[in-house]
């Protein structure tokens, strides 16, 4: 999707952090804004910021999937067809996996993960209904290439949006439907407040402590701009890249885990007959297209 201006954007937790970087880079691009977010403070402080024009702002949990049917009802209704579909809503909830308790995990992967199968579960058939083409953003996070101690819930959450966002790509290619798997180093948001925004109905936790430890944690002025974030999905999104990531600092991490996949394959010779059988899951096209942009 080169030419953005004049589409629609849906955005989900699009009222702050991440999100909210998105809609500032849509908008001066020319797009249409719908911001989804489930905090009404948050959406009132975001349209102070954004201003009115070309932004139109709903209330969503995104693990209601009936307010998620008539979210993009309204969207529709105010701005027509939705082209861009950012599944960025989450909630940074980390902690050892020893202390973690199932209203930890029920919470963590219903936003995390859940939001985004709600939000395609939404948009999808819309997407491919109207024929225009579109884009579907997954927020992802470098969590889910280069996992790191106490964030098991987290992390387990953002690596599979990024198979599912492989998955997504493999099949929407032929539709005209982009899908990239957007995965952030450290950016200035709100992450620390999940203490706040975890309902009453998960309250049996055992992070507790650590979101409190969380909710004290300085941002770090070297972390990166929502802004700038917001502008690098836009590339992405005008480049139709598969991945989009934010920070360079992360790549020689990234190889090591890849080599270290590689290095544990068996060290034998390829049985080719096993391989004749088999070889329709061998590999896929949409990595070799990365590669030979490259």
């Amino acid at each position: 999707m080169q030419e953005v201006s004049g589409k629609t954007a849906f955005i989900t937790g699009g009222a702050s952090g991440i999100g909210l970087g998105m809609a500032t880079a849509f908008l001066g691009a020319g797009m249409n804004v719908v911001i989804a977010d489930i905090r009404p403070d948050h959406i009132e402080s975001a349209l102070d910021r954004l201003g009115r024009a070309n932004v139109h702002a709903i209330e969503l949990d995104v693990t209601d999937r009936g307010r998620f049917a008539s979210a993009a009802d309204e969207a529709e209704g105010v701005f027509g067809n939705v082209h861009v579909l950012c599944l960025n809503a989450g909630v940074g909830i980390l902690g050892p996996a020893g202390d973690a308790r199932y209203d930890d995990w029920d919470w963590g992967l219903g936003v995390l993960l859940g939001g985004a199968v709600n939000g395609v579960q939404t948009f999808l058939p819309r997407l491919l209904a109207h024929g225009e083409g579109g884009h579907i953003v997954n927020t992802a996070s470098m969590a889910g290439v280069l996992p790191v101690p106490n964030s098991v819930i987290y992390t387990t959450a953002k690596a599979a949006l990024i198979g599912m966002s492989e998955v997504l790509r493999s099949e929407l290619a032929a539709e005209g439907i982009g899908v990239s798997a957007f995965c952030p180093g450290p950016v200035q948001t709100n992450i620390g407040e999940v203490g706040k925004a975890r309902p009453p109905r998960y309250a049996d936790s055992g992070y507790a402590d650590f979101e409190r430890q969380l909710a004290e944690r300085e941002i770090s002025p070297h972390w990166m701009d929502t802004l700038e974030c917001g502008e690098r999905v836009l590339a992405g999104i005008r480049n139709d890249d598969l991945y989009i990531f934010t920070h360079r600092e992360f790549r020689e991490g990234a190889e090591e885990r890849f080599r270290a996949i590689l290095a544990s394959f068996p060290d034998e010779p390829l049985n080719e007959e096993r391989a004749d059988e088999i070889r329709f899951l061998l590999g896929n096209a949409i990595f070799r297209e990365v590669l030979d942009r490259r």
